[in-house]
């Protein structure tokens, strides 16, 4: 029985050293200014207080990867969420967005936070100041709202 344990101890031990090897790629892509959010929208420092601190990791091409990201198979899944996050909410690419789309992740934002699905709940088993308040959902629901409104109609 010792020695089970003690050989599965090393083959697991020298497995999770390999799986070091294998690194996905952790890219934060060029911000074109002009593409922003900030470039083409107005964003009150409110707003722009909430995104930084709850949003911008995993929706903007300017992730901060924390020394846990380093470390496999932990970074595999947050490299996975930055890019899924990219990929349905881009700020850094938001003036690229066609005027229905734009309306459309405005909702999605407000939705969202609102049903706690944002920021993700793995997110903030390290980053508890992300975590949104009630007052901090209402300020970006009102933000949504009043810029949906200023969008041209499609």
């Amino acid at each position: 029985m010792k020695k089970t344990l003690k050989i599965t101890a090393v083959v697991l031990f020298v497995a999770f050293v390999a799986i070091q090897f294998y690194r996905p790629a952790k890219i934060n892509p060029p911000i074109i200014a002009a593409e922003t959010l900030e470039a083409t929208t107005y964003v009150p420092d409110e707003v722009a207080k909430i995104l930084s601190r709850s949003c911008n990791d995993c929706h903007t091409n300017n992730s901060n990867y924390p020394w846990y990201s380093q470390v496999a198979p932990m970074s595999w899944g947050i490299i996975d969420h930055i890019n899924e996050g990219r990929r349905e909410l881009n700020l850094s690419t938001w003036a690229i967005y066609d005027t229905k789309r734009k309306k459309h992740k405005l909702e999605e934002i407000c939705e969202m936070v609102t049903s706690g699905e944002m920021p993700h709940y793995q997110y903030l088993w390290i980053h508890r100041d992300a975590q949104l308040s009630d007052d901090d959902k209402k300020i970006l629901c009102d933000w949504t709202d009043a810029e949906k409104s200023m969008l041209p109609l499609t």
